[in-house]
């Protein structure tokens, strides 16, 4: 079947291509900046085009509008073909999808297949993959396996977020905005010279949104105001150069203080996926528990020494640790019904929440060697080590604990990995690695859970090996069009799933490891002295032993599973272009397909019977054989467009509007007509003034349309949604020196 689908996606490649051909045709300006991109997929900073790899990159003023309206790291979802990234935590725990692969796993200790690497260090706590984007550079996102310079945890791709670096130019910006919600977010960054080959660079962001959903629930433990949070983040680095040496260290630290999701009792109507005639987004009824606050802070440390003649040896150190308190009320009401249909009913109230404590240490050492001829080659060495204590609270309708279950997970991945390049000619350039990766991880779980039949404590280990690798081709078609194809191969480390508070099944589960196969072909081309730029792939993968998560059900569970396999194919395209001075273009769109392949594989649907199942039950199980992978869209687009007009001072005014674009999603594994996300479709205008010294005046809004879509949500015991935010408008202004 892989077969049918690689040959089916090679297809719609040849059609892509031609499409391509065809946009070379209009007469683009000769004059203005061109779209060249330069990335560092290959750890190492190389034109986009000469990369045999998916990726699309967002930087400059694409990440100021984004980042206008106080958003978390989750605003770059549908922002680049194939990535989709939502939360059921809210600010401090972003989930990432590329094309259909991810995790909806809600549990601290959760894995998902596509890693954040910030600014060369890979982040594995969900947790601390939502430091806040500021003064940054380029957020990269690759697509596909990157097993070999990036290791186990990217069978799906890397979401790579790359800092401004220190210069020996004095200079920097400010900025402030203020918006609906009494939304302010201010960020600041300067950089200059200390001394000979001393560089420091400082930068900062504070963001603030008030409580703007009402609780109208006015005697249980919750806020009568939710949904607001003071969110503050700094970054110092010092960069230092002399002769063959340099270095760069890196402290950083988070600051944040909100609410929890606010989840939405009985939002949807029962038998369809529409929200109740009801609903209003800016109210809600909750009794349980609301409270979130983190704290974080890191360190990294990257050396580089050159010899002459050999080549270049890398050591990038990094440790990061934090602390996150979420308690939130999970049943998203306030009144206790049956059958609990209507907005703020539920079957029983559930208030949960924890305090987690993740700690990461990694080195990676990698030795660059110069080339040798046509052959270039890098190898290298890494040690990742975690360690997490997290506790799971459940609380009683008066707000006390009654079960508190703590867990001292230990984890260790060692690699070895060596990756070469080829020139056997001026027009074909040939690329390949592999990476041997060893994991170990321990759970000790202790405490008092509510079930009986549960006995603690009880310690868990699993261990796991794996090679991975790719092998790709680039062949020079032309000076402006390359071609590409792509052979690469992914690990996810296996797993233990150690919620026992809350499962009414007193098992601690524990999953093998996950491996992906993938196959890409791609084209990427510039045209009219690089002022259009188009790329596009064709891409077939096959993971085995595929780790789900079965989130929710009649037992309020996150039960760990593996799938015999589930397969994906699919088209991405992304264009940049400036067909006429002052107007730039960017646009990005990508059709996949998932599909879950295990006939024998049950899962436990909605509970209290109150959502429409689709799939066939068997033994009270949701047969899930065929499904798409859940939050996976067949479709994501997005599109931008800047103008500007000159003016006789110097300055400009320019209009800049940004839109994205993701078909129906399901929430779950099983389907049900309820947990369908509708299609969703949001854009944003930013209006401004830019004068001759770097200043810039503007207003701006987000959502403008204001529309309001289900994001997730949660099957336990009622028909619970999280939605979007509204529209929001606003004033910034920035001044750059």
């Amino acid at each position: 079947m892989l077969y049918r689908k690689s040959r089916h996606a090679l297809a719609l490649m040849g059609g892509v291509s031609t499409v391509i051909l065809a946009f070379a045709v209009p007469a683009y300006a000769q004059d203005g900046d061109t779209v060249e991109v330069t990335i560092t997929a290959t750890r190492r900073t190389e034109a986009a085009r000469d990369v045999p790899v998916a990726v699309t990159a967002i930087s400059g003023e694409k990440l100021d509008i984004l980042n206008s309206s106080g958003q978390d790291v989750r605003m770059l979802s549908g922002r680049t073909p194939s990535l989709i990234a939502e939360s059921s935590f809210g600010r401090t725990f972003p989930r990432f999808y590329i094309r259909g692969l991810g995790n909806t796993d809600y549990d601290v200790n959760a894995a998902q297949p596509v890693s954040v690497v910030y600014d060369d260090v890979a982040l594995e706590s969900p947790m601390l993959k939502s430091f806040p984007i500021f003064d940054v550079d380029s957020v990269e996102v690759l697509r596909g396996p990157q097993g070999t310079l990036f290791g186990r945890n990217t069978p799906a791709g890397v979401v790579k977020i790359n800092s401004a670096k220190p210069s020996d130019t004095f200079g920097g910006f400010g900025s402030v905005s203020v918006g609906t919600y009494s939304t302010t977010n201010i960020e600041a960054a300067m950089t200059g010279p200390i001394a000979e080959g001393l560089a420091f660079r400082l930068s900062g962001q504070i963001q603030h949104r008030d409580d703007w959903v009402e609780n109208t629930n006015t005697t249980g433990l919750a806020d009568p105001m939710l949904e607001g949070y003071n969110d503050q983040a700094a970054r110092a680095q010092i960069s230092y150069k002399s002769g063959s040496f340099d270095a760069l260290l890196s402290v950083h630290g988070r600051d944040l203080e909100g609410t929890p999701r606010v989840f939405r009792a009985g939002i949807f109507k029962q038998g369809t996926n529409d929200f109740v005639d009801d609903f209003d987004v800016e109210k809600v009824a909750l009794d349980g528990v609301t409270s979130q606050s983190l704290s974080s802070s890191g360190i990294g440390v990257q050396l580089n020494y050159y010899f002459d003649g050999l080549g270049t040896l890398r050591s990038i150190t990094g440790y990061e640790t934090a602390k996150v308190e979420s308690s939130g009320d999970i049943d998203g009401g306030d009144t206790y019904v049956f059958p609990p249909l209507g907005l703020n009913n539920a079957l029983f109230p559930s208030s949960t929440g924890g305090v987690s404590k993740p700690e990461e240490l990694s080195q990676e050492v990698r030795f660059e060697f110069d080339p040798w001829g046509n052959f270039s080659a890098q190898v290298g060495l890494y040690f990742f080590e975690q360690k997490l204590f997290y506790n799971e609270l459940n609380y009683d309708g008066a707000g006390a604990v009654n079960a508190n279950v703590a867990h001292e997970n230990y984890q260790t991945n060692m690699g070895l990995f060596v990756s070469g390049e080829y020139k056997p000619s001026d027009l074909l350039t040939l690329r390949g690695g592999l990476r041997f990766s060893a994991d170990r991880k321990t759970d000790e779980i202790s405490g008092t859970p509510v079930l009986t039949g549960v006995t603690l404590p009880v310690e868990n280990t699993v261990r796991g090996d794996n090679v991975s690798g790719d092998l790709s081709a680039t062949y020079e078609l032309s000076e402006n069009i390359n071609l590409y194809g792509r052979f690469a191969t992914g690990y996810l480390g296996p797993a233990i799933q150690d919620r026992v508070n809350f499962v009414f099944t007193p098992t601690v589960p524990t999953v093998k490891e996950q491996t992906t196969v993938s196959y890409e072909a791609g084209v990427k081309s510039v045209f009219f002295d690089r002022k259009l730029r188009l790329d596009a792939s064709v891409y077939s993968f096959e993971t085995q032993d595929l780790q789900l998560t079965a989130v929710g059900g009649t037992n309020n569970s996150a039960k760990l599973i593996n799938a015999d396999k589930a397969i994906g194919y699919g088209v991405e395209f992304d264009m940049t272009a400036k067909p006429m001075p002052n107007l730039l273009l960017t646009a990005g769109a990508s059709y996949n397909f998932t599909e879950i392949q295990d006939p024998t594989l049950g899962v436990g649907p909605c509970g209290s019977g109150m959502c429409t199942v689709k799939d066939p039950i068997v033994g009270g199980l949701a047969m899930i054989d065929g499904n798409p992978l859940p939050q996976a869209p067949k479709y994501v687009a997005n599109f931008t467009a800047r103008y500007a007009w000159p003016l006789d001072n110097g300055g400009q005014v320019f209009a800049y509007t940004d839109w994205f674009y993701r078909s129906e999603v399901n929430f779950f594994l099983y389907e049900a007509v309820e947990f369908e996300g509708k299609p969703e479709f949001i854009g944003g205008l930013r209006l401004g003034y830019l004068s001759d010294n770097g200043t810039e005046f503007a207003v701006f809004v987000r959502n403008i349309t204001d529309e309001i879509r289900a994001e997730s949500a949660i099957d336990f015991n009622n028909l619970t949604g999280m939605v979007n935010d509204p529209r929001t408008f606003g004033l910034s202004i920035k001044k750059s020196f």
